[in-house]
């Protein structure tokens, strides 16, 4: 059986890997052209082009997949499988009819909910406490196609974005080992998507990582660590940014009087106190414009910040 794997970032490498060390016929990986990284903008692999690179497999990394250069490129491997795993690309009709066994997916949630390009980050942000992965057949919608089977994945108040992607990378790649098998014989009975109970899970965006003082504590600790660490919430201090790397819910209830949302309320080594619409937040490790990263305690130190102001 001859596979194509189609994956981009971190997520997909343990699948990958996990192919070629049951002893699969990969002869062929399709991923996004390389793009530039860091202040310095260079040109960076993405982490399933290295992978495959190392195991001497051929690399695909066309701008378009539905391009007719791109296809007939594709077409030539003759795939038996597609297999997909955070690709970053919709497969068209051409690509999804090449394979007699066709194109499978290793999808970061329990479908039909979350569909979309960010649903770990998102589910994260929206307090879900339970999430997974489903492996599916691709279909021309957007995460589609027909369920073949999932596995759930608590996720932990100290979980971020980072960490559920590493769970759920490897939980992806067991559940296609338990179930290739009865793939490539054909013996799979999957089960379609119940349309109403659909959500979606579109790619961020600036505005999705902006701190609106006016929520919650809780839905604001949920937003900080959905973002990390990518690219992290953030706010306004006398015009700059700051950014939000951790933080901890110090009260859920409260409106704190008068006080207007944003509002730092105190500062020690544990924490900026900040007043929330519902609520006080804790900032734990905060980033100001033009510095790297640095805990409370170590920002206090030097900071002309100081409580009455507010953060926008």
């Amino acid at each position: 059986m001859k596979i194509v794997f189609m994956g981009t970032p971190a997520f997909a490498v343990p699948s990958l890997n996990m192919l070629l060390a049951e002893g699969y016929s990969v002869v062929a990986v399709v991923t996004q052209p390389d793009r530039p990284q860091g202040r310095k903008k260079v040109l960076t692999p993405t982490p399933v082009k290295e992978a495959a690179l190392a195991h001497g497999i051929p690399v695909l990394q066309p701008q378009r997949l539905r391009s007719p250069e791109a296809v007939a490129e594709l077409a030539r491997y003759e795939p038996d499988m597609i297999i997909t795993a955070a690709y970053g690309q919709i497969l068209p009709k051409e690509v999804l009819e090449l394979p007699r066994l066709g194109c499978l997916n290793v999808h970061g949630s329990l479908l039909p909910k979350y569909r979309g390009g960010a649903p770990i980050q998102r589910c994260i942000i929206n307090g879900e406490t339970v999430t997974g992965i489903t492996l599916m057949y691709m279909a021309e919608g957007l995460d589609t196609g027909d369920m073949i089977a999932k596995r759930e994945v608590q996720i932990l108040e100290q979980d971020t974005a980072g960490t559920l992607f590493e769970k759920l990378s490897q939980v992806g790649a067991e559940l296609l080992k338990e179930q290739l098998p009865s793939l490539s014989a054909g013996k799979v009975q999957a089960e379609p998507q119940n349309e109403e109970d659909a959500t979606y899970a579109p790619n961020l965006k600036r505005e999705d990582e902006k701190i609106d003082w006016s929520r919650s504590a809780l839905d604001i600790f949920n937003q900080i660590r959905g973002l990390v660490p990518f690219s992290g919430a953030f706010t306004l201090w006398d015009e700059a940014v700051f950014k939000v790397w951790s933080a901890r819910v110090e009260a859920e209830e409260g409106r704190g009087g008068d006080v207007e949302p944003g509002t730092v309320l105190k500062l020690d080594d544990r924490g900026i106190q900040v007043q929330t619409g519902r609520g006080v937040l804790s900032l734990e490790t905060v980033q100001p414009s033009g510095k790297k990263a640095m805990e409370a305690a170590q920002f206090i130190r030097g900071t002309s910040l100081v409580p009455g102001t507010v953060l926008r």
